[in-house]
């Protein structure tokens, strides 16, 4: 990343802390927070790393503020450590985009460095087994920056190539109709027969619960299905064995074991 240092010492991390248990942040995600003068981000993620929280200065925000957010940390960033932090990974609709193109419209010259995080993807499908060692698409169903039209075409783009497709955002109070939607897109060209991996609040504290079944059932789990799940669905070569989802990458037409 080419970046102007800032010229008064300061920095700028935008931190990836995980899913949301502190076991599974990064070594580096927990020294840029310990060693941060300012942690700056949304409230339900501050919470999630609270034992980290120690003395910086704690700026809580709200979604729907993220701009603002992005504004003030690179602000505060001319002459202090300031840490964003950002659900998940960073840049996996995180806020490392955000603030990259904020900072890009801003007049101050503030050193950036993006740190990654374990995904909700990563999280789910370790839970699941081995769902996605293949070629996979991730699609957000959230229509609140993108038209739903494009989240259509990308879902019947990513079905009819046979990817292992992931699902975030799939449904909230007021798009309480778009998981149907989705699934119904996708059995247009997958079997019913298709695995299909459903896990809310992946390696959090509380709260986890993981369902595997076909795409032919999916619907069956809509009452489950909100903000805090992510879906994933198999190929056409995807299969289930017991609990677990195995999507193979191609050994066995190579290999004998």
């Amino acid at each position: 990343m080419s970046q102007s240092q800032s010229q008064d010492n300061g920095k700028l991390y935008i931190v990836g802390i995980g899913p949301g248990s502190p076991r599974h942040l990064t070594l580096r995600a927990v020294e840029v927070l310990e060693g941060a003068d300012v942690i700056i981000g949304n409230g339900t993620y501050l919470d999630q790393i609270e034992h980290l929280l120690t003395g910086q200065q704690v700026i809580r925000s709200s979604m729907g503020k993220e701009v603002d957010r992005a504004s003030k940390a690179i602000e505060l960033a001319r002459d202090r450590k300031v840490a964003m932090v950002s659900g998940g990974d960073s840049n996996i609709y995180g806020m490392a985009g955000l603030v990259l193109e904020v900072a890009q419209h801003s007049d101050l010259k503030v050193d950036i460095e993006v740190v990654p995080g374990v995904t909700a993807l990563s999280a789910v499908a370790s839970l699941l087994g081995a769902p996605v060692v293949s070629d996979f698409a991730v699609i957000s169903l959230s229509d609140l920056l993108t038209p739903w039209e494009v989240i259509e075409q990308r879902l019947e783009a990513a079905a009819t190539s046979d990817m292992v497709i992931a699902l975030y955002n799939p449904k909230s109070r007021q798009r309480n109709t778009n998981y149907i939607r989705a699934v119904e897109i996708i059995r247009r060209y997958r079997a019913d027969t298709v695995p299909v991996g459903i896990v809310k609040n992946a390696l959090r504290l509380e709260g986890e619960s993981v369902s595997v079944t076909t795409l032919g059932e999916a619907m069956d789990y809509d009452d489950e299905v909100d903000m805090s799940t992510t879906v994933i669905i198999g190929n056409s070569e995807s299969r289930i064995w017991g609990s677990k989802i195995i999507t193979p990458r191609g050994y066995h037409k190579k290999y004998e074991y």
